[in-house]
């Protein structure tokens, strides 16, 4: 279709972070005819991630409101059927492994990212983000399940709303997030992975496709609404 692979879009594939999308990550990452697989990680995360499970992570050095967050998706993830937060960025490096593809990493550093944060959010914003994470720890899981249906709805609404509760936060971890990982993208394009299929948090669709856009280069997305309702092929009658 695509005289050369450079010219083929990027496809995006939005995951909710304690969700478990094995299934349709693997119909369409093993149906994608691919030059590499690039996750929203980075090599520190990643590390992390893909250790062994006798090598159980070391988040002590973290600073809190990291921590607090890896709590409530470890236990959003265990009470909404997606076990461990990353899962969906493990099948991704599973896939791309099996396929024999090379797997990369797009985003920033985690601790940069949270300096950043802290060092231009206002108190007022910060202790706002600290209660709220604390909150998330206590919220019934029908609740989350609800909201989360809510924003697959209606993705844009909850984007807006949180730029007005916390612009400092959208800013730092998504809109300067998703230019970072836009620029790496490209640079994977110059070097010649043009057909790259990036898994990513479905809050960076929008802001990472209109960045990639910027920069010429086409894309194409599915957001968790619709990544979720792919099914595997179906079982034959024995």
């Amino acid at each position: 279709m695509y005289a050369r692979t450079t010219e083929s879009p990027i496809l995006l594939l939005g995951a909710a972070h304690v969700i478990d999308l094995s299934v349709p990550l693997r119909v369409i990452l093993g149906d994608r005819v691919l030059d590499g697989v690039a996750v929203e990680l980075d090599p520190e995360r990643a590390g992390s991630l893909f250790a062994p499970a006798s090598h159980p992570r070391d988040r002590s050095g973290l600073p809190l409101l990291p921590r607090l967050w890896a709590l409530v998706q470890r236990r959003l993830g265990s009470e909404l059927g997606g076990g461990e937060a990353g899962a969906e960025m493990k099948v991704a490096a599973l896939v791309a492994r099996e396929r024999q593809l090379p797997l990369f990493l797009i985003d920033d550093p985690l601790r940069l990212t949270v300096m950043r944060l802290v060092r231009s959010m206002p108190f007022k914003e910060r202790v706002q983000l600290l209660v709220g994470a604390a909150v998330a720890l206590f919220l019934p899981t029908r609740l989350v399940t609800r909201e989360m249906d809510r924003y697959a709805a209606s993705p844009e609404v909850y984007a807006e709303q949180l730029r007005l509760a916390s612009p400092t936060l959208a800013r730092v971890l998504l809109d300067e997030r998703n230019e970072h990982m836009a620029e790496r993208l490209v640079v994977l394009r110059l070097q010649g992975y043009g057909r790259i299929a990036a898994v990513v948090g479905d809050a960076h669709l929008p802001g990472l496709a209109a960045a990639l856009g910027r920069k010429g280069i086409a894309v194409e997305s599915i957001p968790f609404a619709k990544l979720r309702e792919v099914r595997g092929p179906s079982s034959t009658p024995s």
